[in-house]
């Protein structure tokens, strides 16, 4: 009876390999958990890259009419309004990365209780997983001092342009020396503030039908707004949360910190420190980013697969003896900026060091 077997690099058995990297590399996200297709999501994914040839997409914004209209009597030839739009870019550019083992049948093989092939596998499956929320977390924060497309998502980051510094600081560097400038509460009700006013105005995203904003805050500033206890802060909600017996339906969402003035809170490693007006990263310092809807624009080029948006390529060099395996994508993703203003994020950058 002849058996079949699947071996190196065998067409079928790297499909398979590159479904489940697409699927696992995303899960590994904060990227993942928050992109869809509908422009209710935070992240939205662009699908034009999916139908057409082509490593651009031109995204347009039409601006709400400002006219004053006409009533009885009034001539409304002649007094019509312009339309006015605005258009940002989303690039696609190639990220690949690689890693050789040694190969079935060789004593390094032999030494060690675990498939170095499917170590291959998940190491590339968390490189690009990480990779994905660096260059999210750069793109938001508007953290300039990454030029390397590999770590912006193959789209330049901009400046932010709604900024909002602890203590009223004009400058990352003056909050960067000042040790009172922690985050607190009121930073949050300052973005909501300024989301709903701002021009134009941001959108708050959808969860479970409900309309809610997104906040991402780097470890540091989560222990400065947990360990808080001045009147009306973090410490004062949750008692009078779990005094009133909502406890856990207040205190969190999936993985996230909880809930305040309808914004979702999360925690972020990833986000960057703060950069002065002179282009200097400020050590002392983070920003965390509030988000709304289309905050960000991501694109995956066509499909290598069905179902997949990675390519799983393995080679084997001297003799059979090292085995290599590739795994590479087409993606961008990019800030959503239109007529040099930030869409949805406003980042808030507020003095923050480890606690220890």
């Amino acid at each position: 009876m002849t058996t079949t077997t699947y071996g190196v690099n065998d067409a079928l058995s790297n499909k398979l390999w590159a479904k489940k990297l697409n699927a696992e590399a995303l899960k590994e996200t904060y990227f993942g958990k928050f992109m869809g297709e509908g422009a209710n999501n935070m992240i939205q994914m662009r699908t034009e890259f999916d139908q057409n040839a082509g490593d651009q997409v031109t995204i347009g914004l039409r601006v709400q009419l400002t006219g004053d209209g006409t009533t009885e009597g009034g001539t409304l030839q002649g007094n019509e309004e312009s339309l006015t739009t605005y258009n940002d870019k989303l690039t696609i550019n190639e990220l690949a990365h690689a890693v050789r083992v040694k190969n079935k049948g060789t004593i390094d093989a032999q030494r060690v209780p675990f498939n170095l092939r499917t170590e291959g596998k998940e190491g590339l499956s968390d490189w690009f997983g990480n990779r994905f929320d660096t260059c999210m977390a750069n793109q938001l924060a508007g953290n300039i001092l990454v030029t390397d497309p590999r770590y912006t998502g193959n789209n330049a980051t901009s400046v932010a342009t709604n900024i909002i510094r602890a203590n009223s600081a004009t400058d990352d560097a003056t909050v960067n020396g000042d040790t009172t400038a922690t985050m607190k509460l009121k930073y949050i009700d300052f973005c909501v503030e300024l989301a709903k006013t701002n021009s134009p105005v941001m959108r708050p995203v959808k969860v479970k039908g409900k309309k809610k904003w997104l906040m991402f805050l780097h470890d540091f500033q989560v222990t400065d707004l947990r360990t808080d206890a001045g009147s009306g802060q973090w410490l004062d909600i949750q008692k009078a949360a779990l005094a009133g017996g909502i406890g856990a339906d207040s205190n969190i969402y999936s993985d996230s910190l909880g809930e305040y003035h309808d914004v979702i809170l999360h925690e972020w490693s990833r986000l960057p420190a703060g950069i002065s007006n002179a282009g200097v990263a400020q050590a002392n310092t983070r920003r965390s980013v509030f988000c709304g809807a289309q905050a960000a624009g991501v694109g995956f080029g066509k499909e290598f697969a069905k179902g997949s948006h990675f390519k799983w390529v393995e080679e084997l060099f001297d003799y059979e003896r090292e085995l290599g395996v590739s795994a590479q994508t087409v993606w961008g993703i990019k800030k959503s900026v239109y007529n040099g203003a930030d869409f949805a994020t406003i980042p808030v950058t507020t003095y923050a060091v480890a606690h220890r």
